[in-house]
């Protein structure tokens, strides 16, 4: 059985890959907040930006 994302704990086949409601709400009020959240690296060289040597 696999371990809980929030506390470790086992996880219970109700509330997978969680073992309780109450890491499952953890969770979700996690991706509510903001709290996940792919970095960005600002990327100044895009497609749409002129080359200054043409």
């Amino acid at each position: 059985m696999s371990a809980c994302p929030v506390c470790g704990k086992p996880a219970q086949p109700d509330y997978r890959p969680f073992c309780s409601k109450r890491c499952a709400d953890v969770d979700l009020h996690r991706w509510l907040k903001g709290g996940y959240a792919i970095p960005v690296v600002d990327d100044d060289e895009g497609p749409d930006s002129e080359d200054p040597e043409d």
